[in-house]
């Protein structure tokens, strides 16, 4: 597994602990019994005993705990938000300061990965075969775990390379491609075939059943005059991944947007070599939706912030963005999100100067409900209890089905194994 650069690149951002280290760190654990950070995993890893494992030295065998829970491990040993998950409910935070968890996930991860070590086997073939959209977090653990049991799976997805958005959309610092791509790589070993480069656009055709993991899609539209000038945060995001050596940025940059996108966008364009960058918000710090931890982070990189600002313009001159045009805004009543709602101050407008303007706001809904006859609840495709969509045999998950709570790689991973259990189930039941 790729290993850290220095402070100011694009390169990942923590070390892999060393042997010692991670020892050190295993035998600091209490292995609490009914231990919270277990309860705190989405994926309900036994933390506790791949920590034990690790202290034993038995580096094969933590990782064989964590990847029966949860087989896209080495990703969410990196990229989960363990201060609001595992490492936030560690016993040790209230005195102490709490076990690394995650970085002693990402330690018996990369063990077993640099030792090409084979962890999980599929079962005998059922004769069942399964198609999956999408080959993303949900997508990838949904066609491990239909193949652990045994079934015959087929991953289709519209991009050339799988992994979705830790492949494509989460930065460097965090997730370099060839750790998603060797996540691809366990999961096509389990004899789960990839078609990629494919976009579905009717029925899948001879299968048992479908899981969909589509995502979600493009940046929704600012409406704002000069928005053809204003670049996609996830294209940029992309760029910074898959082709760095191309990557262009400006010296004064504006990202719109307060999500953990949007962060991330701020410290790429920080990093990449931008003399100064400022994230738009239109409401203030207290409603921005990037988790503390990673407001804490960019701050420290030497972002600034405009709170209480609405972009109403991108402006240019011959072509060239000089300037973000924005509003003052007020906050007023609440909105159905529970966020007071931000209102315009006649007469405030004024102008960040800026040569390169980036968009964060979220994403707009796939098609794949429409096109596969699905039904969906404010945009997103509605499921039962056990993930399965209003077409029988039909189930989905990941961020196509986050209409609450928060849209998360480890989310996304629980629902892929979720429905492979409930399509198993079914397979196993219709003979």
């Amino acid at each position: 597994m790729p290993n850290s650069g220095s402070r100011g690149t694009l390169a990942e951002q923590l070390p892999p602990l060393t042997e010692h280290e991670a020892l050190v760190e295993a035998n600091r654990c209490l292995y609490c019994y009914d231990a919270p950070c277990t309860h705190a995993c989405p994926t309900h890893i036994d933390i506790p005993r791949f920590i034990k494992k690790i202290s034993t030295e038995n580096v094969t065998g933590s990782a064989r705990t964590i990847l029966e829970s949860n087989l896209i491990g080495a990703t969410c040993a990196r990229v989960c938000p363990v201060e609001e998950l595992c490492e936030g409910a560690c016993v040790l935070n209230a005195e102490h300061k709490p076990i690394m968890i995650g970085r002693l996930q990402r330690y018996a991860m990369d063990y077993v990965y640099d030792r090409h070590i084979e962890v999980i086997h599929p079962a005998p073939a059922t004769g069942k075969r399964v198609a999956v959209i999408g080959a993303g977090p949900a997508g990838l653990s949904c066609a491990g775990e239909l193949a652990r049991r045994g079934h015959d799976v087929t991953v289709f997805d519209r991009r050339e390379l799988g992994g979705g958005l830790s492949t494509y959309g989460i930065i460097v610092l965090r997730e370099p491609v060839p750790v998603a791509l060797a996540e691809v790589e366990m999961i096509s070993r389990l004899g789960v075939t990839f078609k990629t480069g494919v976009d579905v656009s009717g029925p899948v055709p001879d299968c048992d059943a479908v899981f969909v993991a589509t995502g979600l899609g493009e940046s929704p539209s600012l409406g704002i005059p000069g928005e053809e000038l204003v670049s996609d945060g996830l294209a940029v995001i992309e760029k910074s991944k898959i082709d760095p050596q191309n990557l262009r940025i400006g010296k004064r940059v504006v990202v719109i947007g307060a999500g953990n996108t949007a962060v991330d966008c701020a410290t790429v364009a920080k990093r990449a070599g931008a003399d100064r960058v400022t994230m738009v918000y239109r409401r203030t710090e207290r409603e921005m939706s990037a988790y503390a931890h990673e407001y804490d982070f960019v701050k420290k990189e030497g972002v600034e912030f405009e709170f209480l600002a609405q972009p109403v313009a991108a402006l240019a001159e011959n072509g060239q963005l000089t300037g973000l045009e924005c509003i003052r805004m007020a906050l007023g009543n609440a909105d159905s999100s529970g966020r007071a709602t931000p209102l315009p101050i006649e007469g405030s407008n004024f102008v960040i100067p800026a040569d390169m303007i980036i968009k964060a706001i979220g994403q707009q809904k796939t098609s794949i409900a429409t096109v596969l006859g699905l039904e969906t609840e404010g945009g997103f495709i509605k499921v039962t209890d056990s993930l399965e969509t209003s077409v029988p045999g039909v189930y989905a998950g990941g961020d196509c089905i986050r209409l609450k709570g928060a849209a998360s790689t480890v989310m996304a991973v629980q629902d892929g194994k979720n429905a492979a259990a409930a399509i198993h189930q079914r397979l196993m039941s219709h003979g």
